[in-house]
């Protein structure tokens, strides 16, 4: 009887512990149900809670890969056909204190300087494919991103920030020097100009506009000068605006 006893007394209490623990995680768990990082196993997928997934830190599809079209030839994505008129107010790489880092791109002026060039023509810098073209955040305005394809088969991004206003959307063929944007201010936090990135990725990555480390970030004027295919002074269309009916 004292054995039977003592089973009874171990096989309630067992059951009291398993009571006890799956109360306390039913709770844990509602706590948790809405926050940030909770997955409900039982819940069928959902969007993000803005309706729309976000297009900023994705690796390109295969399709949009090879979509990318071969960039045979780079040039200024501001001034003239030469880039003339146009003048590198902040470089790649210059190390701003007041920002706690290193500049991760070019800030291309019109030779006013300040506002002068608001509303200048922003060119797309070689022949590629859109992959962003949206306003991410204040600090960097309206931003567009395309993809290029370099002779080599590598893959590269320009970026074009605190625009004044986006003339194309993603999904778009673009060829070298056509507009796609306006120089802007990122809505008035700074004076006009364009800041322009190059980057070595196969991902859309908007980033900061200063870091520690340069990661996948290229000299962006350096890298088209190497990349441009052509003497300083030749001018030649762009064989995808000829496909494009010279856009």
């Amino acid at each position: 009887m004292k054995s039977s006893s003592k089973e009874i007394v171990f096989l309630l209490s067992v059951i009291a512990l398993g009571a006890l623990s799956w109360l306390v995680s039913s709770v844990i768990m509602s706590s948790q149900k809405g926050s940030q990082g909770f997955s409900n196993t039982d819940a069928p997928p959902s969007m993000p809670t803005s309706g729309f997934p976000d297009p900023r830190f994705h690796f390109l599809s295969p399709w949009s890969l090879a979509a990318t079209p071969t960039a045979t030839r780079f040039d200024a994505p501001m001034g003239s056909a030469n880039s003339a008129l146009v003048y590198n107010a902040q470089k790649f790489w210059e190390m701003n204190e007041a920002r706690g880092g290193h500049h991760t791109g070019d800030d291309l002026n019109g030779i006013g300087g300040m506002n002068t060039d608001l509303g200048d023509p922003v060119f797309a810098t070689a022949d590629g494919l859109v992959v962003y073209a949206d306003e991410p955040s204040p600090g960097w305005g309206k931003v567009v991103i395309v993809s290029h394809r370099t002779t080599r088969g590598e893959i590269l991004q320009s970026m074009y920030a605190h625009l004044l206003e986006i003339k194309v959307k993603p999904g778009d063929l673009v060829a070298r020097g056509q507009k796609i944007a306006a120089v802007g201010t990122a809505n008035g936090y700074y004076p006009a100009h364009l800041h322009f990135e190059l980057r070595a990725s196969d991902g859309v990555d908007l980033g900061a506009g200063y870091a520690v480390n340069p990661l996948n970030h290229l000299d962006p004027m350096k890298t088209v000068i190497e990349l441009r295919n052509a003497a300083p002074d030749a001018l030649s269309p762009s064989p995808l605006a000829i496909a494009l009916g010279g856009k």
